[in-house]
């Protein structure tokens, strides 16, 4: 079941899962609308949503055109469903009504452009364009899409296909934990039951940790402090914490997190300027690219990359790649193999020319080199998915840092091979040992074959004792996680290369 579970989820970005997510729900609550089951019309539904896309539409495409910013029109769909999720559903006499929607519309777009520090938004737009309302014009939210018990279903599995998709259980997890802790400590010992009983029934707790708290370019890079960031914000969403005379809205709750977030986190968006395209392996390019000004990364780190295109296919303009340059290098590397049947995305990017642009955000990840230069690595990769270990071995080599490291390196055939310069470099500047396999061809000093058991305990006699980083195809890496568990190397052990996007 897990194992179709995934396949499902890698046929889909991470933005379109959500798109898909948030029109079910919308989808669910104007069919009990229609039955009865549900309070709200829905004519109503269907004449608030389309008020609230068109006003996070128009909003959008004038401030696009104001900053000359390249946008994602998912991230506009995004925006408006979760606004018409949130904001209670209105009829066209209601005037007052509708003139939150288009205020919190406006301002949730808005809030991107001019609430944005290095070019990268601050704040969640759904929820800065609900709390100004809330503020300025004294209209709320209601959060209706979690407090009806016959959306519940579609809320919790739905949210966790994306929560799955972007592997942010320890996120939620953190969040929960704290947010019952808080409820535990606030509310009366005769009430405590009740209190939990409407935190997971009766309030936005599901929809708002599986679709608001999981944002990727809200939520802070590496693992420890995305446990920080949901256990603050979970502590601030408890119903009974306040300031004072100030009870928090689960809005306000998001947009403290976010700016804990930021604080935190890598700054800004970059523009990268196209210098070359450089043949790495056959049908593998390195894009090269002068950044505006120099990114702050670790190896082994990606970021999200946007290419404005006409007619983006299902899977959208944006994508997550691994950073293939070292933080050494003053040019940004993007390494890209092409397939026969490419996406647009990738389409776009071959057309791309010398002095072409591109822009990229949300640096994260952590995978990574660990601090201590002594323990002793290996790491396993297949096809394209060598990139981040370029990024880590060229760190090495600039730094003149020798670590104790074997790679197993897997393609289909010689030609395949990617960065091999920059491995053999190492192996005598730095005793980087290199193991090249190739399972449809043979070649001088490359194994023909697969990386099986024999050829691990064969390449790495002391591989109990060694970290394993794994980098490839979604289902390489599973199959080697299992036959390193079957072993006896423990799953501590053993780090897998992912992103948003990705799994």
């Amino acid at each position: 079941m897990i194992e179709w579970v995934d396949n499902l989820l890698n046929r889909v970005t991470m933005y379109r899962l959500v798109l898909y997510y948030l029109v079910t729900l919308l989808g669910a609550a104007f069919v009990f609308g229609f039955l009865g089951i549900l309070p709200y019309d829905p004519t109503a539904l269907a004449f608030s949503t389309i008020v609230i896309v068109a006003a996070c539409w128009g909003t959008n495409w004038i401030a696009a055109k104001m900053f000359d910013a390249v946008t994602n029109v998912e991230s506009v769909y995004i925006t408006a469903f979760i606004l018409a999720l949130i904001i209670p559903p209105v009829t066209a006499a209601n005037h007052a009504g509708i003139g939150f929607l288009i205020f919190a519309s406006v301002w949730a777009m808005a809030s991107k452009y001019l609430f944005a520090l290095g070019k990268r938004h601050l704040f969640n737009p759904a929820a800065f364009g609900v709390a100004l309302s809330a503020l300025v014009i004294g209209q709320s939210a209601t959060w209706w899409v979690g407090g009806n018990l016959p959306l519940l279903p579609f809320v919790v599995a739905g949210g966790l296909l994306v929560v799955r998709k972007l592997q942010r259980f320890d996120l939620v997890t953190a969040f929960a934990a704290a947010l019952f802790v808080a409820v535990a400590a606030t509310a009366p010992a005769a009430d405590m039951l009740t209190g939990f009983s409407e935190t997971i029934l009766h309030s936005a707790f599901f929809f708002f940790a599986f679709a608001m708290l999981t944002e990727p370019l809200t939520t802070p890079p590496t693992r420890a402090l995305r446990i920080a960031y949901g256990a603050f914000v979970g502590f601030l969403f408890a119903p009974n914490v306040h300031f004072g005379s100030l009870y928090l809205s689960p809005e306000l709750a998001l947009l403290i997190g976010n700016v804990f977030s930021y604080a935190v986190s890598p700054k800004g968006r970059f523009m990268l300027t196209l210098k070359s395209v450089q043949e790495s392996a056959r049908d593998t390019y390195d894009f090269v690219f002068a950044p505006d000004r120099q990114p702050f990364f670790s190896p082994g780190q990606y970021m999200e990359w946007t290419l404005g295109h006409r007619y983006p296919d299902n899977r959208g303009n944006r994508r997550y790649f691994t950073i293939a340059s070292a933080p050494t290098e003053s040019d940004v590397h993007l390494g890209v193999k092409f397939y026969p049947q490419a996406s647009t995305f990738k389409r776009a990017l071959a057309s791309m020319k010398a002095g072409d642009k591109i822009s990229a955000s949300h640096i994260a990840g952590g995978f990574t080199l660990p601090r201590d230069q002594k323990k002793k690595l290996v790491f396993i990769a297949g096809g394209i998915g060598v990139t981040p270990f370029r990024s880590m071995v060229h760190s090495l080599l600039d730094r003149g840092e020798p670590r104790p490291i074997i790679m197993l390196y897997a393609n289909r055939t010689a030609a395949d091979v990617a960065y091999k310069d920059i491995f053999d470099r190492a192996a005598k500047e730095i005793g980087l040992k290199t193991v090249y396999v190739l399972t449809d061809d043979s070649a001088p000093g490359m194994y023909n074959g697969t990386i099986s058991v024999d050829v691990i305990r064969r390449e790495i006699p002391d591989y109990r004792e060694r970290m394993f980083y794994i980098s490839g195809p979604h289902a390489m890496v599973e199959s080697f996680k299992t036959t390193l568990r079957t072993m006896g190397v423990s799953r501590f052990k053993i780090k897998s290369d992912f992103f948003p996007g990705f799994a």
